[in-house]
């Protein structure tokens, strides 16, 4: 396993995270599994984990805390906040009210006292940067969490969040967690160039591109994996995204076997490639998932594949754009863009 620097808190993290998304209802992972997967990561070296309040309403950092239990200081520790959390429309966003309730319950599920890591789980466009910045100031100088991030944010709003921190006096966003992989490559256009601009870490959720990049999904072949029983619609070929992203996987099947590499070492070695991303977040629902990912800890890929992979998809090139969840509220709300 290699190690970074997260942006410039001198904090070192592996190259490889462990992202507990999978963990309770949406992988079916039970608190064993769960301790097993993080015991298992651990001992692969990885020592970031990383959950969401919305993962399971709950259920993930439940089962992360538990895991955690007695080795809290060996973890880099990140969960996120902002998304909605049941039918009451004040439980969501990045308002205070909200983010010192939240934070409690995430505390609490965890079994901690604080978290290394809280990021604003998307942008709110319903809440001030100034509102937002001042509460996670002040939740850091309370000692509850030691750093703050954000979470697919557009490129422009990275932007502004650091001006207003500047503006303001407030401590600033120092990680961003951005979708990642060779099929969707769109960050490197504005989000990559701005992360590096300001120092911050940059933590790639969805590497495997929800599985497009795990070597289970080839043409020709059923697809059986946990996420296209959950959204078939993603792996549906009849749609012409959906069979650009097959076309490609083929062809990079080609310049892993070339390589002498599976897939998944191909997907993860590209995102770590890039000089600005700090980790790729890896989602294992089991053993078997996790040690093939693992596998790929201290993949180096030449010069040579960069090349073939930029012939295949593009630099900032994506391949399913409807799924990035950074478009701007006004592409789809027609009310903000008509007087």
């Amino acid at each position: 396993m290699h190690y970074r620097t997260l942006g410039r808190t001198g904090v070192q993290v592996s190259t490889l995270a462990l992202g507990a998304m999978n963990f309770g209802r949406a992988g079916r992972t039970t608190q064993d599994e769960a301790t097993a997967l993080v015991d298992a990561a651990l001992e692969g070296g990885i020592n970031l984990i990383d959950t969401a309040d919305k993962y399971g309403d709950g259920e993930s950092e439940d089962l992360v805390g538990k895991a955690v239990a007695g080795r809290r200081d060996d973890i880099v520790l990140a969960t996120k906040a902002g998304l909605p959390i049941g039918e009451e429309r004040n439980h969501r966003g990045s308002s205070r009210r909200w983010l010192v309730t939240e934070l409690d319950n995430s505390l609490r599920r965890l079994g901690v006292d604080h978290v290394d890591l809280y990021q604003i789980h998307r942008w709110d466009p319903a809440t001030s940067d100034e509102e937002t910045l001042s509460t996670l100031t002040d939740l850091q100088r309370a000692g509850k969490i030691r750093y703050f991030g954000s979470s697919t944010f557009p490129a422009y709003r990275i932007v502004q969040a650091q001006w207003a921190a500047r503006e303001h006096h407030l401590s600033r966003y120092v990680t961003e967690q951005p979708s990642y992989s060779i099929l969707q490559r769109g960050i490197e256009t504005h989000v990559l160039p701005v992360t590096e601009q300001y120092g911050l870490g940059v933590l790639a959720w969805s590497p495997l591109a929800s599985g497009w990049l795990s070597g289970a999904v080839r043409a020709g072949r059923e697809v059986t994996t946990n996420r296209s029983k959950l959204l078939p619609e993603r792996f549906d070929t009849t749609i012409p995204a959906n069979q650009a992203r097959m076309d490609a996987v083929e062809q990079l099947a080609v310049v892993a076997d070339k390589a002498s590499l599976t897939m998944i070492q191909l997907a993860l070695g590209f995102v770590t490639a890039h000089p600005a991303v700090t980790s790729a977040l890896v989602g294992p629902r089991t053993l078997d998932h996790l040690h093939s990912q693992l596998a790929a800890a201290d993949t180096v890929l030449s010069a040579d594949v960069l090349d073939a992979i930029d012939e295949i998809v593009a630099p900032g090139v994506d391949l399913a754009p409807q799924e990035k969840h950074d478009t701007p509220p006004a592409l789809l709300d027609p009310s903000l863009r008509r007087r």
